[in-house]
């Protein structure tokens, strides 16, 4: 019996979607790993600790633990899929008019410049 704090529990569709990223190695190397994590956590299925899984996928037990939790509260989807940024990671230096102005000032004509004595 697992005493871990957050106990996967998985649908028969989550269970069929990680067994295809895992069988095809579709998607980056992160989403495969945290795919064997939650099989093989699953208490429906091999109920392992994360001691046996870090044991298994080279995973580290407290990433193990990261992904339990993240299964548990935030659900399947933002779990193995990376969560959006709310905001970007560089704010924006101009708004869209002072682009536009930027804009017209360099592809406009280049001011007049004062004719100077070539010595």
């Amino acid at each position: 019996m697992n005493t871990e704090k957050y106990i996967v529990r998985l649908s028969d569709e989550e269970r069929q979607e990680l067994e295809t990223i895992v069988k095809k190695l579709k998607g980056t190397s992160q989403k495969v790993n945290r795919a064997l994590a939650l099989l093989h956590a699953d208490t429906n299925g091999p109920d392992w600790t994360n001691e046996q899984i870090a044991a298994r996928t080279g995973l580290t037990v407290r990433t193990i633990t990261n992904i339990r939790q993240q299964l548990v509260t935030e659900g399947f989807e933002v779990t193995m899929n990376r969560k959006q940024r709310q905001l970007p990671a560089v704010p924006q230096k101009l708004d869209g008019l002072q682009e536009a102005q930027v804009i017209a000032t360099r592809c406009g004509s280049p001011p007049e410049a004062p004719l100077q004595k070539i010595l």
